[in-house]
């Protein structure tokens, strides 16, 4: 149950992280933070990232070997490198009409995919 707890956790923190790091753009382009100085976009951006770092930090704890979790390092982190960018193209795909997605970004996919059956190989 470790192992899906700390899947499931990486899975909603990357929604709050691709909103902390891009929904800023979203706002411009709706016009709504258009005069917003930098600094409170920056500011924006990190009150929604304190809510992926609130579901990051425990699903690597609950998911590392070292606590009795079913990942070693290499594997959390290539396993949450799949979960963001997968999160991340569903997400701007929805939100940003003229961002298509193409082949080559299939074939990084692919690539990505093929990275998790890599690193889980004994």
């Amino acid at each position: 149950m470790q192992g899906f707890w700390t899947i499931i956790m990486l899975i909603f923190s990357n929604v709050f992280m691709t909103f902390a790091w891009y929904g800023h753009l979203k706002l411009q382009e709706m016009k709504i933070s258009t005069g917003w100085p930098l600094i409170l976009i920056i500011l924006f951006s990190w009150g929604i990232a304190f809510f992926e770092y609130c579901l990051t930090v425990p699903a690597n704890r609950i998911g590392f070997q070292g606590n009795g979790g079913p990942f070693n390092l290499m594997q959390l982190k290539v396993i949450q490198e799949v979960i963001s960018l997968t999160i991340f193209t569903v997400i701007v795909t929805f939100m940003f009409k003229g961002q298509p997605v193409q082949w080559n970004h299939l074939a990084a996919f692919f690539c990505m995919i093929m990275a998790v059956f890599f690193v889980f190989l004994k």
